[in-house]
């Protein structure tokens, strides 16, 4: 049974995501290197301390939005982009000979 939406549109889709993930890893990877540097800050009370790994912890969790990404890609049935990009070249086969 086809399906109505479009598995192409989706996968172009998380390959933006992708790439805005890419852009955006190396400014949380700086943020995470400061928030490390300010845990070396000299008499730093432990409750702070904490705070710091807490933030540090969750810039780390960039992987669950890659883990989010690739749940998005998996959830595409096996050969639909592919069914798809046939049926998209094949359309404008017919319409380039017409």
């Amino acid at each position: 049974m086809p399906i109505k939406w479009s598995a192409l549109q989706v996968s172009h889709a998380m390959d933006e995501v992708e790439h805005q993930l890419s852009l955006a890893e190396v400014f949380l990877d700086e943020a995470k290197a400061k928030a490390r540097e300010a845990r070396n800050i000299a008499s730093l009370p432990a409750y702070v301390d904490d705070r710091l790994v807490r933030l540090i912890t969750e810039i780390e969790r960039i992987d669950h939005i890659k883990i989010a990404i690739k749940s998005v890609r998996n959830a595409i049935p096996k050969g639909a982009i592919q069914a798809e990009q046939e049926q998209r070249k094949a359309g404008i086969q017919q319409s380039l000979g017409l």
